[in-house]
């Protein structure tokens, strides 16, 4: 459980501090009277009028550490910055809003009575107001790793535009569609996707009610945007790089559950096929994921003979299949050279020096991030499709074959 400020106000951020199931924007506001903490889910507008604004979903408060503006006082309105400086509430609100027709003197006892008093402009009630909430939601699975560099960049591409970010979190236990659900609810107005599991059929439904943008999967379609890295050029310049230090047997591991592993495998057989390798796909029945890499490795561990190279389709698969090799004995990259994909933060440690290939979440969050907004300003724009650099990082996970 997480408190914060807002506009003046105390919100509450619902989560849970052993299991990211949800993360959840609930927006309550506070009052402290007489030393008694009240939260309502009517908070007052810039003139001190009773706002509705009550987002669905479950509501997790923690009053522990929550702070007022002015402790054991309700909290500062426009009212009382325009009675402090003795001036409308109306002249008070062209301050705020950066109007012309105020002299430079009483602009500034207006924002220094607002410092002294503690008052921030409602802009949340402002927002509801003029029919939009500045919300983007964001649905990722927590079980991979690259998402959450990925968000990094959209809290701060969303920050510079003047959105803020509604973050759900995904378990085995809570499908995409409960997720999307409770983001419609929340009163978003784009959804980002990282890597999405649900049917076509179903964005394209969801997509009616609010713009979608795709991160990391391919669906062609009108209704939605989607960013992407060239994952097939990607894997294609791993092979590469393996042929060049010599390798001949070069086995490539393929999640056969992740939705868009097929552009990734796509470039492992166009780069075999120019270099007149021989094809060699090990499908593993499940996603990116550590486990996924254990059991290739396992499967591999029990053949005659290993592979000098194994390509895998992203970084959290090589540290599962090098952590039961290594732990059967066999040396990285003496033995087999392994591979992976993302260059996510696991890759950069020193015990994995992992050779992948990069994507650079910066360059995808500001991708999906514009996207998102272009589609809240311009509700009619067709969908687009945009493909994010991919290139090959040379660690020491790699080298010449020993045989």
């Amino acid at each position: 459980m997480t408190t914060d400020s807002l506009l003046g106000h105390s919100y509450v951020i619902n989560s849970s501090s052993t299991s990211p199931e949800f993360t959840e924007l609930v927006i309550r506001y506070q009052t402290v009277t007489n030393g008694t903490v009240e939260w309502a889910e009517t908070p007052q507008d810039d003139y001190g009028d009773t706002m509705k604004f009550a987002p669905k979903g479950p509501t997790m408060i923690d009053t522990s550490s929550a702070t007022s503006p002015r402790e054991g006082t309700r909290p500062p309105t426009m009212a009382d910055v325009a009675e402090r400086v003795g001036v409308s509430r109306q002249l008070v609100g062209l301050v705020f809003r950066n109007a012309a027709g105020v002299g430079a003197d009483t602009r500034e006892k207006i924002l220094e009575a607002a410092r002294v008093l503690g008052y921030s402009p409602n802009t949340a009630a402002r927002a509801l107001r003029a029919g939009s909430t500045k919300y983007i939601g964001v649905i990722f699975d927590p079980a991979h790793s690259a998402p959450v560099e990925i968000i990094e960049w959209l809290y701060a591409v969303a920050h510079e535009s003047g959105y803020r970010l509604v973050v759900s979190a995904l378990t085995p236990s809570r499908e995409e569609s409960e997720a999307i659900t409770e983001i419609v609810g929340h009163r978003c107005e784009a959804l980002i996707l990282i890597a999405p599991r649900s049917s076509p059929e179903l964005l394209r439904r969801v997509a009616g009610q609010i713009p979608i943008v795709v991160i990391g999967r391919g669906i062609p379609d009108s209704e939605f945007d989607f960013v992407r890295s060239q994952g097939d050029s990607g894997i294609e310049s791993v092979v590469v790089h393996l042929a060049g230090l010599g390798h001949t047997d070069v086995v490539y591991v393929h999640g056969m559950d992740m939705l868009d592993g097929a552009l990734r495998l796509s470039g492992y057989r166009s780069a075999v096929q120019r270099l007149a390798l021989t094809e060699q796909i090990l499908e593993v029945r499940g996603d990116y994921t550590e486990e996924c890499g254990a059991t290739a490795a396992r499967i591999l561990l029990a053949r005659a003979i290993l592979p000098t190279a194994i390509v895998c389709s992203n970084d959290q698969a090589a540290l599962g299949l090098s952590h039961t090799l290594t732990a059967a004995g066999v040396r990285i990259p003496a033995d087999v050279s392994i591979t992976g994909f993302d260059d996510s933060r696991v890759a950069r440690l020193s015990f994995m020096n992992l050779t992948t290939v990069r994507q650079d979440p910066k360059e995808v969050g500001e991708a999906a991030m514009g996207a998102a907004i272009g589609r809240i300003t311009d509700s009619g724009s067709m969908g687009t499709e945009v493909f994010t650099s991919a290139r090959l990082v040379v660690r020491g996970s790699t080298a010449v074959p020993s045989r």
